[in-house]
């Protein structure tokens, strides 16, 4: 069954969130470029805080709140004037499984269409089989893969559902 979004725009940098069925009432904001980061959501989807650091400052970065709390994170960085890259999409983990990732994918596809950017990519290791779903469900396709990438680029090798993250799945949509 699909979730339903009753999105209220409350200016340029709020939208209100009903998630029908989850009894969710969320806030999705912007934030400011001299906001506090959210690192502690960040690292829920990229477990190095230095490899987050070498694209943060660029991206634009949108959070969603439930009663003043941070639940959920979107980074998007741009790559050209026509093109922009989902660095990081994490939602914490008692809200996982309640529509929440989906909406936040589906507002940074909306964003991309608004800023009229002609493609939006995401980048995810081969061991991601909830992510790799995810994405594919809204549309995104398998377009590359780079060999060894969490490999070469993490200190400690890296796990997920019993299978170790070594390449990194980059899927392509709009």
């Amino acid at each position: 069954m699909r979730k339903v979004f009753n999105i209220g725009i409350m200016d340029d940098k709020f939208a209100k969130i009903e998630m029908a069925g989850n009894r969710l009432n969320l806030i999705f904001q912007k934030l400011d470029k001299n906001a506090i980061i959210p690192y502690d959501l960040l690292l829920l989807a990229d477990p190095s805080k230095d490899l987050i650091e070498q694209y943060i400052k660029l991206s634009d970065i949108y959070i969603a709140r439930q009663n003043e709390e941070a639940v959920g994170v979107i980074a998007l960085f741009p790559l050209t004037p026509d093109a922009v890259e989902i660095k990081n999409v994490a939602v914490r983990p008692e809200f996982q499984g309640k529509g929440l990732g989906s909406y936040l994918i589906e507002n940074a596809i909306n964003t991309a269409v608004h800023n009229k950017q002609k493609s939006i990519c995401i980048g995810t290791a081969n061991s991601s089989v909830g992510q790799l779903y995810l994405y594919q469900k809204h549309g995104f396709e398998i377009t590359e893969i780079k060999k060894d990438f969490f490999i070469n680029n993490y200190p400690e090798s890296i796990y997920e559902n019993g299978i170790q993250a070594k390449h990194m799945v980059l899927t392509r949509q709009l």
